[in-house]
């Protein structure tokens, strides 16, 4: 990756706190989770903060890559959350518990949009995991299109050991990656993938080892990034919801996208993507 430019354009005190970095170099940005003393753990904080920063993203890059500091990617939970006491300042688990329904799903619903908006942006998303990525951590990855792993990568979904399940977007993310089968597997046993059958499962989409994770990513972003953005994006669409579609919407939605497409290039904007 080129020098990266950081922007303070978006609330800097919001990230910092929250322990994110935003880096921005042409049509590339990286989200960072810099906390490495914490090993990047997460709380509603995090959440927020990715919510805002990848809402602000939406017409300011074509890929964005989530990588992270430190020898692990995310470890999960700040476990403070667990406890009586919780995390200073948010709602605790049993505290959300208390809640009349419809706010605790309105509370529920606010720490999901950190992870949604890296599947719904208008943007690709690479997912860079080294280390650790547990619970939210690899609910995280399994937000983004494309996940690039360390061979020193190890997944677990480990919320139904702790009596929770993974709610923050994991669960069909997953099933789509590995299957329902494989999916339950993993999510009930709560047990390690580590980054090599992660890669036989096909969930990621390339494993190398821990020194070539960054330049395995600056290769992929600089392909992607080679190409019309408009196109790109285009055939992601198609791509994310042909599972959803019966096969005559499938053939009326690549109609629709290549006649747009089409149309752009007539007008000169495949320069603009």
């Amino acid at each position: 990756m080129s020098p990266s430019i950081h922007t303070p354009s978006i609330d800097a005190d919001l990230l910092g706190a929250a322990g994110l970095r935003l880096e921005r170099s042409g049509r590339r940005a990286d989200v960072v989770l810099a906390a490495p003393e914490r090993r990047n753990a997460m709380s509603p904080a995090i959440w927020r903060a990715l919510a805002a920063v990848g809402t602000w993203l939406r017409d300011r890059a074509d890929v964005v890559v989530l990588r992270a500091e430190g020898p692990s990617f995310c470890a999960g939970l700040d476990r403070r959350a667990l406890t009586p006491e919780g995390i200073p300042g948010e709602l605790g688990l049993a505290a959300l518990a208390a809640l009349p329904a419809a706010e605790a799903d309105a509370a529920v619903a606010g720490y999901q949009e950190g992870f949604t908006v890296w599947s719904e942006g208008p943007f690709l998303t690479v997912a860079a995991v080294q280390g650790h990525a547990v619970g939210g951590g690899f609910q995280l990855a399994l937000a983004c299109d494309v996940r690039i792993a360390a061979d020193d990568a190890r997944f677990a979904m480990r919320e139904p050991a702790l009596g929770i399940v993974p709610d923050l977007g994991g669960t069909g993310a997953l099933v789509d990656a590995v299957g329902y089968a494989r999916a339950l597997e993993i999510c009930a046993t709560g047990r390690w993938v580590e980054g090599p059958e992660a890669g036989a499962l096909g969930l990621v989409q390339q494993v190398v080892p821990v020194a070539a994770l960054a330049a395995a990513v600056d290769a992929f972003v600089g392909a992607v990034l080679a190409h019309p953005a408009g196109a790109v994006l285009a055939t992601r669409d198609l791509l994310r919801r042909a599972p959803s579609r019966t096969a005559a919407e499938r053939l009326a939605a690549e109609r629709t996208a290549q006649i747009g497409r089409l149309r752009a290039l007539a007008a000169g904007g495949a320069a603009q993507g």
